[in-house]
């Protein structure tokens, strides 16, 4: 064998630069979320048990025969237990809701943003992001000084003279939307400021030239061109609500159903890991048809172009 056929031989095998950048994060997403999520359906298919862990395994050997025991009623009792649907139904509509809010403040924000002056695109764009590099938990803790009946909101309302008793901001759904909108409002301006940055200026000026107003310019041209970054920046904040346990238990009154809550009380105090790791896969599911949607829906946009 010649060296030029050996070379060619180890070219076949050798993977190329470009196989080695698409392995590195397949490699990451398989072994830290496929990976757990396995393991998740697994104890979902498992029988409750007294034990460490309080769960039984699938497979066993007796008499040199291979077992398997799968448990779908975890799941029967989510679709049919009222508490977890209308905790999944609640915690949809608590998303809905701040996605609609965080879209509502954060489109202004990141147009503003992107027709800013190119100087100060950079200031503004920090004191988005500045927020995200304070400690999660932290944050919304800030916000019961904020907004307790004595908080500083309140006081200040007060000292105006616009309220002559404190508002309940505090412990109900008030609260727990101010705090949702606060934490995950960069999450829909960054990617919203990403898109509409990029569009190309002369197709306003054109609008402009053959007559048409600013509104109209806007749905017709900006508003069309920007789709996608809604739907991104849209995902990004629906997606995390759903499964939220933070800000509904600190924020949020103490009978708020949220699937998060609900997840937590049967992992940590019903200790009914199978129950609540079927909640969590029915979860998944529910957060992957918008998802699959989205990619489906650009996916032909791409192929049109």
């Amino acid at each position: 064998m010649t060296s030029q056929a050996l070379a060619l031989r180890l070219q076949r095998w050798v993977p190329s630069g470009r196989t080695l950048v698409i392995a590195i994060p397949f490699a990451f997403l398989t072994l830290f979320f496929l990976v757990p999520f396995i393991a998740v359906l697994k104890i979902s298919l498992a029988d409750q048990q007294f034990s460490i862990p309080p769960y039984s395994d699938l497979t066993s050997v007796e008499d040199y025969a291979l077992n398997i025991r799968v448990n779908f009623e975890h799941y029967r009792t989510i679709f049919t237990d009222n508490l977890y649907l209308a905790s999944y139904l609640s915690s949809l509509k608590v998303a809905a809701i701040n996605t609609l809010i965080c879209l509502l403040i954060g489109y202004p924000t990141a147009y503003l943003i992107a027709r800013a002056n190119p100087r100060h695109r950079n200031v503004l764009l920090m004191a988005i992001i500045l927020p995200l590099w304070t400690s999660y938990l932290i944050r919304v803790y800030a916000w019961i000084g904020l907004l307790k009946d004595q908080g500083l909101i309140n006081q200040f309302l007060l000292w105006l003279g616009l309220i002559d008793s404190p508002l309940r901001l505090y412990r109900n759904d008030i609260g727990l939307h101010i705090g949702l909108a606060y934490s995950y409002l960069p999450y829909l301006i960054l990617p919203l400021y990403a898109h509409l940055v990029k569009m190309d200026m002369r197709l306003l000026e054109a609008a402009h030239d053959l007559g048409a107003k600013a509104w109209q310019s806007f749905l017709t041209i900006t508003l069309p061109l920007s789709t996608r970054g809604i739907v991104a920046g849209s995902l990004l904040v629906f997606i995390p609500t759903v499964g939220e346990y933070v800000i509904p238990e600190i924020l949020g009154s103490s009978d708020s159903m949220m699937i998060g809550r609900v997840m937590w009380d049967d992992f940590f105090n019903n200790t009914d890991w199978p129950v609540a790791a079927a909640a969590t896969c029915v979860m998944v599911l529910l957060l992957l048809l918008p998802m699959a949607w989205f990619q489906t829906v650009q996916n032909k946009e791409l192929k049109r172009i």
